[in-house]
């Protein structure tokens, strides 16, 4: 989905709770957007001052838990202890994460093998699965290769 519709849902999303446009709510939500990967909200903070200065790291922070109480952005905790989000798409495909401890890399995946083989262990245990979440850890080629920099981000979910 485009920045652009992303943007006209949550202006819809503004109407519907009777708040305001303002400039700093569309900056923070037109740089969140435009983000790829799992944005920290002080990541958020720091590309949002590129844009606007005036922006204060509270009007981020609300901005960020009206995004996910609209449904158009979904915190993720993984092992680093910080909530990061990510946005969320439409018709969103669910996906699990693989995240590199030394660089913090985070890569989304998704695999229809692994999701039967969850329906198939649930089945066997008893159980309905209603949903899951899933994160692999480990070291990525490039800090195991000694190539580190600063993390990636991975764009896109990865089939496998």
């Amino acid at each position: 989905m485009s920045v652009r519709a992303r943007m006209r849902r949550f202006e819809e999303a503004l109407r519907e709770r009777s708040l305001k446009s303002t400039s700093q709510r569309d900056d923070i939500a037109q740089v969140f957007f435009g983000a790829e990967g799992h944005l920290s909200i002080e990541e958020l903070y720091t590309a949002v001052r590129k844009v606007n200065p005036r922006v204060g790291y509270a009007t981020v922070y609300r901005t960020l838990k009206l995004l996910k109480e609209c449904g158009l952005a979904a915190e993720r905790h993984f092992d680093d202890g910080q909530a990061r989000y990510e946005a969320v798409e439409e018709e969103a495909q669910h996906h699990d994460h693989i995240i590199c401890e030394r660089c913090g890399k985070i890569v989304e995946f998704a695999s229809q093998e692994l999701e039967r083989l969850q329906e198939r262990i649930g089945r066997f245990l008893g159980f309905v699965v209603s949903r899951h979440r899933m994160e692999l850890y480990g070291i990525c080629a490039e800090c195991r290769e000694g190539r580190h920099g600063h993390p990636r981000r991975e764009h896109g979910v990865h089939r496998v």
